[in-house]
């Protein structure tokens, strides 16, 4: 298999979790009657995984029911907890809080179909991590495996269906961006790193990230991202505002093509509004170009930069600015995680290290084509 080839391969699936289903039902069975006012009877179906989706916090679906003053209750729940220290963890740290409180937040704010949050669990004790439960929506996902440009029911829907389905999640995004927040209230999601403006202390938390996940095997294409980010910062920025931070398709479920959950919350931040505007169109260039290169004919004309750039102007009042810069930054965030989850496969077994890092970067040609200046001819 070439180099290429090897990039582009897609797994049918990718471990993300050691934990034990059966013995996770019950400590949740445990948990849950002091959560639920007066119940008794508190039963937990079996747990499952959500397929297609998600490579980091673990995430489980189940149904609680349970006796209350007005007879039977029941709920489906969707619980999401930090992975286990052997699971080779995507992410340094997993503030369960904070993705909570972020999804209230955009609930309340900005009026997004963000799931509703139910209960916070600090203690690692119940479950043996943090955790926190939501209340789970029904609908469609594009999925990741098998991607969604390959096969399925967003590419095989009519134009229109799919234009509308762009139009409605950019909408969630220019909400998003647009909301009215009380002062101080984005305090806990703002980064902690150092930096005179956002967007530096975002791109330096990145770097951080980068330097924790690759330690033991530098990248040098991810380094040479970053140094080409210092030589084409922006002069200025617009406005902070709350970011998604995984702002993609991928994350939200859709009925009638319409947004009815935003997912996933776990890359929440505050900068500028062009971080989660690149990492959209990019995520959905990324997916094509592996459909081009497995020559599928894929959705080219979709999530296009110039079209969902002219609707987030229509639909928030701003412009868009810098975007050859964002859309370097989405790559090289999106390099810094992916590579990290090929070091989680390597340990699972489910691949060999390659001989050459930049072989870690599955979207090791994009990156190159921006470095060289000839990926926005």
């Amino acid at each position: 298999m070439s180099r290429l080839e090897d990039q582009h391969a897609v797994p049918a699936e990718m471990r993300t979790s050691t934990r034990d289903l059966g013995e996770l039902r019950e400590r949740l069975r445990a948990w849950l009657p002091g959560r639920l006012d007066g119940a008794s009877a508190v039963t937990v179906s079996e747990l499952s995984r959500p397929s297609g989706n998600g490579l980091s916090s673990e995430t489980v679906f189940f149904t609680a029911t349970w006796a209350g003053a007005s007879g039977e209750q029941e709920l489906e729940c969707v619980a999401r907890l930090a992975p286990a220290a052997d699971a080779v963890p995507v992410f340094p740290e997993y503030d369960l809080g904070r993705q909570f409180e972020v999804m209230r937040l955009a609930r309340q704010r900005a009026g997004i179909p963000a799931p509703l949050a139910l209960w916070f669990e600090p203690d690692p004790g119940p479950l043996g991590s943090p955790f926190f439960v939501m209340e789970r929506e029904r609908g469609d996902v594009p999925p990741d495996l098998v991607p969604y440009t390959f096969q399925g029911w967003l590419l095989d829907a009519s134009p229109a269906d799919r234009a509308r389905l762009q139009a409605g999640t950019v909408d969630v995004l220019a909400r998003l961006h647009n909301a009215s927040v009380r002062p101080g209230e984005l305090d806990f999601l703002r980064s902690h790193h150092p930096g005179d403006s956002a967007l530096r202390r975002h791109v330096t938390e990145q770097r951080a990230y980068y330097e924790w996940a690759h330690s033991s095997m530098r990248v040098p294409i991810l380094e040479d991202a970053f140094l080409w980010l210092e030589d084409h910062w922006p002069a200025g920025t617009g406005p902070d505002v709350i970011n998604w931070g995984d702002a993609r398709i991928g994350n939200v479920m859709y009925r009638d093509f319409t947004p009815v959950a935003v997912l996933d919350w776990e890359m929440a931040g505050v900068g500028p509004r062009e971080i989660d505007l690149a990492w959209m169109f990019f995520l959905h260039r990324f997916f094509q170009d592996v459909a081009t290169f497995m020559e599928l004919p894929g959705l080219p004309g979709f999530m296009t930069r110039d079209d969902v750039c002219a609707q987030y102007h229509s639909m928030s009042g701003y412009e868009p600015r810098d975007m050859e810069f964002y859309e370097m930054y989405a790559a090289l965030r999106y390099g810094i995680i992916m590579a990290r989850v090929c070091h989680r496969q390597i340990h699972f077994g489910e691949r060999a290290m390659p001989d050459d890092p930049n072989d870690l970067v599955m979207h090791r040609a994009t990156i190159e084509s921006m470095l060289e200046g000839d990926y926005w001819d």
